[in-house]
């Protein structure tokens, strides 16, 4: 599964160049602010049991992927590096697919909590130093079909 990220970046900028998107699919997270913007293929953890597997054990992870975490309802969310691999950055999303929250570079095996807050929808993990070389911090904004149409950036506004 984790090889199809680096087939669909492939294909995301594939597709850009003929003009066409993929906005809005469920492999896509999309992010802008006054930075600029970024998509990432990621593999999704909705059940409790992807939630708590995770990136554990990866070993690399293609430059614009990542995992989307999303819950049921917003939360405290707190996460751990056990068993992790490779530095993370954790983007904390609220209801309204606002980032409340950017933990960078969480430390491989840690078993420090990491706290993204209450009010967490979604977290957004990728490689770890990407939020900062692209510019990612509170207040951007986030697409993904599962953040429903009440996002600031709703799927269902088109774009």
């Amino acid at each position: 599964m984790r090889h199809l990220r680096a087939t669909l970046l492939g294909l995301v900028a594939a597709l850009g160049v003929w003009g066409q998107s993929l906005a809005c699919a469920p492999g896509v997270v999309d992010l802008r602010g006054s930075w600029g913007s970024a998509s990432f293929a990621v593999d999704l953890a909705l059940t409790p049991e992807e939630q708590s597997q995770g990136l554990m054990f990866v070993e690399r992870m293609p430059r614009f992927s990542g995992m989307l975490f999303v819950f049921d309802r917003p939360r405290r969310a707190q996460f751990w590096m056990k068993n992790t691999l490779i530095p993370l950055d954790m983007i904390f999303i609220d209801e309204r697919g606002i980032v409340t929250r950017v933990h960078e570079n969480a430390v491989p095996g840690s078993l420090e909590t990491i706290d993204g807050g209450p009010g967490v929808l979604a977290v957004l993990e990728i490689n770890g130093g990407m939020s900062r070389r692209l510019g990612i911090a509170p207040g951007s904004e986030v697409r993904h079909p599962l953040l429903g149409e009440a996002a600031a950036w709703a799927c269902a506004a088109g774009g």
